[in-house]
């Protein structure tokens, strides 16, 4: 399992990786960072006075969420290449407007990883040690 500190770690140094496979625990830390990343930048652009009443962001978390989409979409590809699906269907993002795709990648991303190797690798390893 990948903690908090480990998960950041991982997204950032594989940012550009979308190949392989990411632990459930990974994608769910990464989501937590982005989350909790963009409320204190939020507040901070608040405090500085960039923030923009009308389109509710900032610049520094306008920076913050362009820097952070390369990894979390490739946090999000090897997670599905976790559950043995292609990341492909990240896709349905797209049309999230409709409940169903959402749904959908909310039940995929909460699944169990496949159990040893699949066509995208081995089971995930820790690489912090």
């Amino acid at each position: 399992m990948v903690s908090f500190a480990g998960a950041i770690s991982l997204g950032f140094q594989r940012y550009f990786d979308f190949s392989g496979r990411s632990s459930r625990s990974e994608y769910w830390w990464w989501g937590l960072f982005v989350f909790i990343s963009s409320v204190v930048l939020t507040f901070a652009d608040i405090g500085i006075g960039t923030h923009h009443e009308e389109t509710q962001t900032g610049l520094l978390t306008t920076v913050f969420r362009l820097g952070s989409l390369i990894p979390g979409i490739a946090v999000g590809v090897r997670r599905l290449h976790d559950i043995n699906r292609t990341g492909w269907w990240l896709w349905m993002y797209a049309i999230s407007f409709l409940i169903i795709p959402f749904v959908i990648l909310f039940v995929w991303s909460v699944k169990r990883s496949d159990p040893g190797e699949n066509k995208y690798g081995p089971a995930f390893q820790s690489i912090e040690s």
